[in-house]
């Protein structure tokens, strides 16, 4: 079992910027990709960013340009620099990660509690 704890979100003017992190601890053999999704009142959960192990990342189109996930394989420790903050990007945020208990078990899914993200305009 994976446990996420999630930290730096908060109040923030439009263009201005947070840096989410999210640590990952428990009883695993492996990490593997990780990611932030969001999710706004009345809007289904939207993927915004995800880094695999090797460090190979994808964006949301809205979030391009804007944002960047980073990952510390020593800390087990993925990170979000979001710049340039717009109101549309209000949302709770909520960390994932695929993870393994064996080198040759199934894949699992960890999801933190999120954290909440408000941009005033």
């Amino acid at each position: 079992q994976v446990q996420l704890v999630e930290s730096g979100g908060g109040l923030v003017q439009a263009g201005g910027s947070l840096r989410l992190s999210c640590a990952a601890s428990g009883s695993f053999f492996s990490i593997n990709t990780m990611a932030w999704y969001r999710q706004a009142p009345g809007n289904q959960r939207e993927l915004v960013a995800s880094i695999t192990t090797g460090g190979t990342t994808n964006y949301a189109d809205s979030v391009k340009g804007r944002f960047t996930i980073s990952r510390d394989n020593a800390k087990n420790t993925v990170y979000l620099q979001m710049n340039s903050l717009e109101f549309e990007d209000t949302a709770v945020y909520l960390c994932n990660v695929n993870y393994r208990r064996s080198s040759a078990g199934s894949m699992f899914r960890s999801w933190g509690q999120g954290t909440q993200v408000t941009v005033s305009s």
